[in-house]
């Protein structure tokens, strides 16, 4: 447990550097925290992307422990942490896997999320737990990612099904169900192309590969997963809500935490939607794509 909680405070330094360094040098100068200073401690949190709701509710029970169990000083970042894990007790939910034959997981996003190398993570994470997998090309707008699928699947030794530049995406969905379910595999990883969530046609688009692979399989997918980047912070709220509406998201996947000071996003999220937090993306390595956890995410976050 020492080494993934390691890897939660190496992938979230940057967040957390900022945001603990402020709030130490707040309560450093005002330990009672007097009302000017929880207003400069709001403005940290908020800088950080926790939205309104979950900063509001951490700074309640700060105010409330201040006043009553007499804290002070740099209480307030065990506080914080208590909440921000209260917050995400919800959020933890392993991937769906079917009781028998094959689980076909999609990735949905806009462009630059890193739907494609996400896939193809997951697919060396179920390997690493004795599962096999394969994966579909069905982002066919971009022959690159054709090509950098096919790179990953080369890399970690996983089969990927794919079409030309330019084929129907549904038609390469199909073919990518056959196969898996022909090879008996367990997990089959369909990497769509990124759309936005304002195109109508395109949403379209991906609604017809959904109910493609349904019709070759019945209930698939069985897992539809939202990846999101998480150096856009709230941003990313207003994609995952318009995605929910077209295609139903069972889970979310927030990749690139490593590169942003934006890490409170994942905890407004959660909070705003409801949806599972999958896994998070803490660095560039396959191994460096993480099934989520609370207590380490949020005791990364408020170390000190």
């Amino acid at each position: 447990m020492f080494g993934l909680l390691q890897k939660f405070k190496d992938g979230l330094s940057k967040t957390k550097e900022k945001l603990v360094h402020e709030i130490k040098r707040i309560v450093t100068l005002s330990p009672k925290l007097s009302g000017a200073s929880l207003e400069e401690i709001e403005m940290a949190l908020l800088a950080a992307d926790f939205g309104a709701a979950v900063t509001e509710q951490i700074c309640r029970e700060a105010r409330k422990a201040y006043e009553t169990q007499g804290r002070s000083g740099t209480d307030f970042l065990e506080i914080a942490r208590r909440e921000v894990e209260s917050s995400l007790s919800t959020a933890e939910a392993p991937l769906a896997r079917q009781a028998s034959g094959l689980t076909v997981v999609s990735m949905v996003g806009v462009n630059g999320t890193g739907k494609t190398t996400t896939a193809a993570k997951l697919a060396h994470l179920t390997r690493q737990q004795g599962q096999t997998a394969m994966l579909a090309a069905c982002d066919t707008f971009r022959a690159a990612a054709i090509e950098q699928l096919k790179l990953w699947g080369q890399r970690l030794d996983v089969p990927v099904i794919s079409g030309d530049h330019g084929a129907d995406a549904a038609a390469v969905a199909h073919d990518g169900v056959t196969a898996a379910q022909s090879r008996k595999v367990d997990y089959l990883f369909v990497d769509t192309a990124g759309r936005l969530h304002t195109k109508h046609n395109l949403m379209q688009e991906l609604v017809k590969v959904h109910r493609v692979m349904d019709k070759k399989l019945p209930g698939a997918p069985h897992e539809t997963l939202l990846v999101l980047d998480g150096s856009t912070g709230m941003n990313a709220l207003t994609q995952a809500r318009e995605f929910n509406k077209s295609v139903k998201l069972t889970g979310l996947v927030i990749t690139k935490l490593d590169g942003t000071s934006k890490g409170g996003m994942v905890v407004a999220i959660h909070r705003e939607l409801g949806l599972p937090i999958k896994f998070i993306g803490l660095g560039e390595k396959p191994d460096d794509l993480q099934p989520f956890n609370a207590k380490e995410f949020s005791t990364a976050l408020f170390s000190e």
